[in-house]
Formats: structure tokens, C-alpha cells, sequence
């Protein structure tokens, strides 16, 4: 009996598929009964293929079925029907203009950042973008315009017979994607293969996001390749498959035999920003070096598939090219960082205990956040001391006092003659101090002469609630305290220059030392080395909080580039971790 699954014929994105699905024995030598005039080119080409199957068995009942219904004129109108709507040929009214209208929406926002302050027609189109039912309402237009809507195909039969084995014939134009790689892994056309340990077939190992492989739908993970262009590729390695492609012109025919269960893996909408710099040619690890994604340390990765535990696949954020690439997953960039860690142990490092105690920097998840009228994100200076971050604080608050604050210090000392309480400190008893201390209340604290000192949380969050931009230069440790949903800080690093123009630049105005508390003379070589090697374990530790650097060479060319900073927190977008924007 014969039994055919489904024909789907498919000209989408420049790639031309096609896909039988039946049982092999009936998958056989089909003679063509001659050609009609404006025959679909597809349709002859899948004759054509299943004219040279002549290896299989069939009867002629079931060579005449399979004539009759390729030949038939509803398979053809309906054939011309498609192409009539994919070629544009019968109404624009089935085309949208586009298909990434959320990227548009985003960039959009990001302009009317710029321009809340021109009109409130900007400010009330901003706002409206940002709905949750006009966002779903985009997202659903691109799920359509990208033809979300396809049919799956069916799952084989239940009541065919056990011998019988699914057979899929699909067909892909030969691009330019990589056809090089490890010989566990070689990218066909957007995919990669490997020989499985068990069987020892040669099976789709991984189908990359973009790739052609991905946007015809048509080939999955776990198929196993029977044919490539007619050949055989039984016993053959993933290299031999790799020479047959590199030999090929033009299209190119896969004979699989379809995966048990395949997984309708949806693309991810995470975005990370990556804390390391990654070179895929230098990985002697990665499965396909030529499938690699290359980035830098601060890029922002949008990772559309997590479905491998080791590698990721990933595309830089605001990226054009469609084809994903490879990039090492967060499990085994840790593994390979506590493994470093412990090298380093070993050559006696002197941070490392420290850095033990530290959250292993790989991937943040991030999402957008956009600026918000009259609620300014507090903006944290963070460096060693001695760098210079008290006179750059000083500097942005006189540019307008009314607009940037710091907040009120509390101490457990007394207060003397000439002070006014809430003005220079907010003075408590020591005991209250200890008490708000533990309960967590101070974002940093310390003692001095055997007084205590410390800015509380709510200080900080009392100038936010103002309608001020709060400017902090606190200890590094206090970053775990500030860096939370609630507060949103900017943070920036004030990093020194290398210890010879640290010198230079200093020593040239008669800068005064910060070590000593009566300002009444300059750095020593000493307090020169602490200041670089303190910045050295700060970077070491809490590089990955940073959302910018500013190296403290020249003090008016870093004081510019800290107002601008300050400008550009209040009227662009900035990545921040994805649980700020919840």
C-alpha cells in the first residue's frame, strides 16, 4: 500500500526547497510521461530526482500514483497560487514592508529619547511605544511577516509497516556559509554534522539560527544524511561529506532520513553583555572554528539558541547578518575560568583568594532601559584612592548645584562648635549606628579615630525620589550594596594612567596628597605605587560593574568626558541587567 506523508514546495528567502516525505520502498525510478507546457520549475525538479532513485524497489501501481498526482492540474493551480503570492504577483496586500518592525520600535525609542524635550507629542509617543499591547502587537506583525506561519510536517504514520522507513528529499541553493571545520563537526550550508558513536551514520549534529539549513525548516538535528547529490554516504566520514559540497555547483540534494522527535526550538530573545574577549580561531576547543562568533569584553550578544550545554549560538546585537554563530556557553566559560583560577593559584597569585570569593564574570543577561523624565539614575564614581575622584565630584556638582547632589554623610562623633546637624553630617549615637549598620541600612561605612562613618541607602534614594542626579565616589566594596533593581546606578571607573604619566601629570600641577588628611604636601613614590596597585585589584575584581571608563591623565580632558557621561545617562537608552527593567 502506499502511503505518501506530505510534498511541501517551498521558494522562500532566496532558498529553493523541496520536501517528499514517504515510505523508502515506495521511493523509487519514476519515469516522466512526457512534459507539459509551464510546468513549475520545482515540480520538474522534483521529477527529475525521483527519476534517478532507480536503486529502489516499487510496483507500478505505485509509479502511476505518484505520476498522476505530480502531474496532476490541482497540484499544479495550487503550486501557482504560491508562487503567484510569494512572487508578489497577485496583491502587495500580502507583503508587509518589513519584518523586523521590534527593531524598528527600538530605534525609534532611542531617538525620542533625545527629543522628550521638543513637544509633548515626542514624550506621549514614547511612552505609547513602550505599551505592552503595541509591543505585542509588532511582535505578532513580524511573527507573520516572517512566515511563522508555515506547516509543520506530519509525523510519520503510526500504522505503517516496521520495515519502513521515512525518506526526505530536500534541496538547498549552495551559499557562501563556511564549508571548513573540526572533523567531529563540518557546517553544511548552516548546519554542522558528526558521525554518532553509536550507529556510526553520519547525522546533522546542529542547525545554525539564520543559515540556510534553519530558513528552509526543513532540516533538523538528528537527521541522518543517506545522500549528498545522489552519493552515498554510508561509511563515509564528515570529511568525505565536506569534499562532495566543495565539489558542488549550484544546488544542493540531501536524502535524510528524518530525526525520531524533532524539537521546534523557537529563537531566544536574551541578550547578554559578555565580560570576556573571545577569538574563535584560537579555541582549540570550539566544534567548527569557521561557525565561531568573535567579540570583545562590554559587546552585547544576542544569544538565539541555548539548547547545547557548551556552545551557544549567538549574534552581536544590532548585527545585519542573519547566520548565528558559536560562542562558548556560560557553564564552560566558568569551567575554564575556575580552571585558570587554579593555574594561577598555583604560580602564587596573591589576588586570587580574593577573587575566590567573587561572582565568576562570564555573561549578564541585559535588557534596554530608557531614560525617564525627572528620575535620574545616581551616578558612581569608583577608584582608587588618590586617582582624583573627589575633585572630579566637585567639579560636576558646581557645574549646577541645584541639578547634582551627594548625600548627607552620618557619624557617631560629636558634634563641634559651628556645625549645623543634616548640613555637614546627619550625627546619631553610636549605638543607633551599629543597629542600622547591621540591618544593612548603610551602603558604606567606617571608622576613624574610633568614630564611626557612613552614607545610608535611603539618603540616596531620598535625592532620586527629588528629581536630583545623586553623585557618589564611594569604596569599591560598597558596589554589592549599590548596584541593586531599586537604585540603578551608572557606574564609572576612574582609572589611573600608566605609573610614569601618573607621576608626570601629578608632580606637573603640585598636586596635593590625599594620604595625608592636611593636604599639605605632595605624593610619595609609595602612595604613586598604592595608587596602581589598588587600581589593579579593583579592575581585577569589579571590572565587569563598570559601565565606563575614564582614565584620570588629563584632569580637564576627563572631567569633559565625565559630562558627557552624565548627559547621555539622562537622554539615551543604556543596557543594565534584565531584572532593573522587570
Amino acid at each position: 500500500m502506499l502511503v505518501i506523508n506530505s510534498i511541501i514546495i517551498r521558494e522562500r528567502e532566496g532558498i529553493s526547497t523541496f520536501y517528499v516525505s514517504c515510505s523508502k520502498k515506495m521511493t523509487a525510478e519514476l519515469m516522466a510521461n512526457g512534459t507539459k507546457e509551464k510546468w513549475d520549475p520545482a515540480l520538474s525538479r522534483l521529477l527529475s530526482s525521483l527519476q534517478q532513485a532507480r536503486e529502489l524497489p516499487s510496483t507500478e501501481e505505485e509509479l502511476g500514483f505518484l505520476s498522476d498526482l505530480l502531474q496532476s492540474k490541482e497540484l499544479h493551480a495550487l503550486v501557482n497560487v504560491h508562487n503567484k503570492i510569494i512572487s508578489n504577483g497577485a496583491s502587495d496586500k500580502f507583503f508587509p514592508m518589513l519584518s523586523t518592525s521590534m527593531h524598528v520600535m527600538v530605534d525609534v525609542l532611542e531617538v525620542l529619547a533625545t527629543k522628550l524635550h521638543v513637544s509633548e507629542e515626542c514624550k506621549e509617543l514614547f511612552y505609547l511605544l513602550q505599551k505592552p499591547h503595541v509591543q505585542g502587537l509588532l511582535y505578532s506583525h513580524d511573527a507573520v511577516a516572517q512566515k511563522d506561519y508555515y506547516p509543520h510536517l506530519p509525523e510519520i504514520p503510526q500504522e505503517a509497516d516496521e520495515d519502513e522507513e521515512t525518506i526526505k528529499i530536500v534541496q538547498l541553493v549552495k551559499s557562501n556559509e563556511p564549508l571548513s571545520g573540526a572533523q567531529s563537526a563540518e557546517p553544511i550550508v548552516g548546519a554542522t554534522i558528526k558521525t554518532d558513536e553509536e550507529t556510526g551514520k553520519i547525522v546533522i549534529a546542529r542547525v545554525m539560527h539564520g543559515g540556510a539549513a534553519d530558513r528552509s525548516g526543513l532540516i533538523h538535528v538528528g537527521d541522518e544524511v543517506v545522500e549528498v547529490n545522489y552519493i552515498n554516504v554510508e561509511g563515509k566520514t564528515p570529511n568525505d561529506v565536506l569534499n562532495i559540497l566543495q565539489n558542488s555547483e549550484g544546488t544542493i540534494t540531501f536524502k535524510l532520513v528524518p530525526a525520531d522527535s524533532k524539537l521546534n526550538i523557537r529563537e531566544s530573545k536574551v541578550r547578554v553583555r559578555a565580560h570576556f574577549d573571545y577569538k574563535a580561531a584560537t579555541d582549540p576547543y570550539i566544534p567548527c572554528k569557521e561557525a565561531g562568533l568573535d567579540f570583545r569584553k562590554g559587546d552585547v550578544l544576542h544569544i538565539v539558541s541555548q539548547d547545547d550545554a557548551y556552545w551557544w549560538q549567538a549574534r552581536r546585537e544590532g548585527d545585519r547578518n542573519m547566520r548565528a554563530g558559536l560562542i562558548p556557553s556560560r557553564a564552560l566559560q566558568e569551567r575554564r575560568i575556575i580552571h585558570d583560577r587554579t593555574q594561577s593559584a598555583k604560580d602564587g597569585d596573591d589576588e586570587n583568594d580574593d577573587f575566590d570569593r567573587e561572582q565568576i564574570a562570564t555573561y549578564e543577561e541585559v535588557a534596554k532601559l530608557y531614560p525617564r523624565p525627572g528620575i535620574y539614575r545616581p551616578i558612581v564614581l569608583i577608584g582608587a584612592p588618590g586617582v582624583g575622584r573627589n575633585e572630579l565630584k566637585r567639579r560636576l556638582i558646581d557645574t549646577d548645584p541645584d541639578k547634582y547632589r551627594t548625600p548627607t554623610p552620618f557619624t557617631s562623633r560629636q558634634m563641634k562648635p559651628g556645625e549645623v546637624n543634616g548640613k555637614e553630617y546627619f550625627f546619631v549615637s553610636r549605638e543607633k549606628m551599629e543597629e542600622d549598620i547591621e540591618a544593612s541600612k548603610f551602603i558604606e561605612y567606617g571608622e576613624y579615630k574610633g568614630n564611626l562613618y557612613g552614607t545610608s541607602a535611603d539618603s540616596v534614594k531620598a535625592i532620586v525620589n527629588s528629581g536630583h542626579v545623586c553623585i557618589l565616589n564611594p569604596h569599591y566594596q560598597a558596589l554589592k550594596m549599590l548596584r541593586t533593581p531599586q537604585l540603578k546606578p551608572y557606574i564609572i571607573y576612574i582609572k589611573p594612567p600608566p605609573l610614569d604619566k601618573l607621576k608626570e601629570t601629578r608632580n606637573a600641577v603640585h598636586a596635593r596628597s590625599t594620604f595625608d588628611v592636611d593636604n599639605s604636601r605632595g605624593f610619595t613614590e609609595e602612595e604613586f605605587n598604592d595608587i596602581i596597585k589598588a587600581a589593579n585589584r579593583i579592575e581585577f575584581l569589579y571590572d565587569h560593574f563598570f559601565d565606563e571608563v575614564i582614565v584620570n591623565d588629563d584632569l580637564a580632558v576627563a572631567f569633559s568626558q565625565l559630562l558627557a557621561a552624565t548627559n547621555r545617562v539622562e537622554s539615551e537608552p543604556s543596557w543594565v541587567p534584565a531584572s532593573w527593567v522587570q
